[in-house]
């Protein structure tokens, strides 16, 4: 199942292209209003992880994040390597999780943090930043649960009464 591959080097590429284009486009913490009201593009900087746990850490936090990326990369990809060709769901759940903490790593290990430039509000409420890699992540997480909760379902053996 590592033809699978190609989909988490898709996210790389697609997350870095990204993230070089709002760096290279917006000053810090800019905003473009896309959806009035709703979306915006702007540019921040997280060092933490997912809603900015761990950002104010001091910096050791950045080389944890690095060592738990990699951990979880290598993970991914033996359990991607281990998995049955009728498998596809998790195949592609577990490709783009794949790809999404690859190009969060690059940025902490280029960078020291992670770029983020979507920004979802609402009146005072505002979702965090996030990018493609984030997006990739939550996308793959979703195709592991649907397979877990539907798709597993009719693998089952029927009951016997």
């Amino acid at each position: 199942m590592l033809r699978w591959l190609w989909l988490s080097l898709l996210v790389v590429v697609i997350d870095l292209a990204t993230k070089l284009w709002v760096e290279a486009s917006f000053e810090f913490r800019e905003q473009l209003p896309v959806i009035d009201g709703f979306f915006n593009l702007t540019l921040v900087y997280n060092k933490g992880a997912a809603f900015s746990f761990l950002a104010d850490a001091g910096g050791w936090q950045r080389w944890f994040f690095v060592v738990l990326s990699v951990v979880i990369s290598i993970g991914l990809v033996v359990w991607l390597r281990r998995m049955q060709p009728h498998e596809r769901v998790v195949a592609v759940g577990v490709s783009l999780v794949l790809g999404g903490a690859i190009g969060n790593l690059i940025d902490r290990v280029l960078y020291g943090q992670v770029i983020d430039f979507l920004l979802f509000y609402y009146d005072h409420w505002s979702w965090p930043a996030f990018n493609v890699a984030d997006s990739a992540i939550v996308l793959g997480v979703g195709f592991l649960l649907f397979d877990a909760f539907f798709q597993k379902q009719s693998e089952l053996p029927p009951e016997r009464g």
